[in-house]
């Protein structure tokens, strides 16, 4: 009994740090609003040609993505790491999902070849529900990078439940996250700033819907962002 209050306090205490940082920083502004005030690059966090390599690399020589593989990048924006993914991977082989069409737009026209996504006929849905199931295909590995660091636990859930509920068995799911051992009960909505979680929160969400979770820890991030992966064992 100790030991639960005095966990709940301390997540009360990280609570209150977290709702006071909110009062001096606001979210920026999404969609044709948010272009106006930074580039493409810089609505997806800049960093270019730091993490668009890092998560390439981390998927094709960790994760073992080959050519063939149907893959699916979740939150793809304005393709920072998926301008590498759809020229590595085979036609039509890469997935995209962005709830911000300007952001695909935009990467679409500045960052990536018209012959190239000609030639490799990338798929992309447009979607703030996690609709995965409106892609023609379904994916053997998926991404998420700095996704789940914006996102309330009721949107984490959701994409964990909506994701095993569209690939089928052995699919295994990268995610990345802010670490911390007292996360806070969190009251605003997503994307709303930083959100950090512990490995145990999100182990504990994905086993409801049958991922296992696996925690792979650092991995190279410049912001120390954490990774885990879930994997779908059973068929459903």
């Amino acid at each position: 009994m100790v030991k639960v209050m005095a966990n709940f306090i301390s997540r009360l205490s990280a609570s209150y740090n977290w709702l006071k940082r909110k009062r001096v920083r606001r979210p920026w502004p999404e969609g044709e609003a948010g272009l106006k005030k930074r580039d493409h690059r810089r609505m997806v966090g800049a960093r270019w040609d730091e993490l668009g390599p890092l998560q390439f690399n981390f998927m094709t020589e960790v994760a073992g993505l080959k050519p063939d593989d149907i893959f699916l990048e979740i939150s793809c924006g304005s393709f920072r790491a998926g301008r590498f993914f759809i020229q590595y991977l085979n036609e039509g082989n890469y997935l995209g999902i962005d709830k911000q069409e300007v952001l695909v737009r935009e990467g679409k026209q500045h960052e990536i070849p018209a012959h190239i996504w000609n030639d490799k006929k990338p798929e992309i849905v447009i979607s703030g529900e996690f609709d995965f199931n409106k892609f023609s295909k379904t994916p053997g590995l998926s991404l998420e990078q700095s996704l789940f660091t914006h996102l309330t636990p009721r949107d984490i859930i959701k994409c964990l439940r909506k994701l095993s509920q569209y690939v089928s068995s052995c699919h295994r799911f990268y995610a990345t996250f802010n670490e911390t051992d007292t996360p806070p009960y969190y009251i605003l909505p997503s994307h709303s700033s930083r959100f950090d979680y512990s490995f145990k929160q999100i182990a504990t969400w994905g086993k409801r819907y049958g991922w296992d979770c696996t925690y792979i820890g650092s991995w190279g991030h410049p912001l120390d962002q954490k990774m885990i992966m879930f994997e779908r064992k059973d068929e459903h």
